[in-house]
């Protein structure tokens, strides 16, 4: 899995804007059921943003192990929304055509 480039995320980051958040991180935290559940949204969406509603402070921490979990790449962190990409496996049920 390739990182994204600065012009990239921004390119997704213009895409994300309009998104409402699919996933919620609430008082259970980060747990199997919350990792598959991005991971599903992410099969679906490829462009996902996720809710920090407890663990806010915490939120820096959880990030590698909801990065790992879901096989995502990182977009970015702004206030209490986490935006996350993955790529579709196949080629033609992809989303997002990212800038070079």
């Amino acid at each position: 899995m390739e990182v994204l480039t600065s012009k990239q995320k921004k390119y997704l980051k213009s895409q994300a804007h309009p998104l409402r958040s699919l996933v919620q991180i609430g008082k259970s935290g980060i747990n199997a059921q919350t990792i598959q559940s991005i991971d599903t949204a992410l099969g679906q969406h490829e462009l996902v943003k996720v809710k920090f509603i407890a663990f806010k402070e915490e939120k820096e921490a959880f990030l590698d192990d909801i990065l790992d979990g879901a096989k995502a790449q990182f977009v970015s962190l702004i206030g209490h929304v986490l935006t996350l990409y993955r790529e579709h496996e196949e080629l033609e049920k992809r989303k997002y055509k990212l800038p070079k």
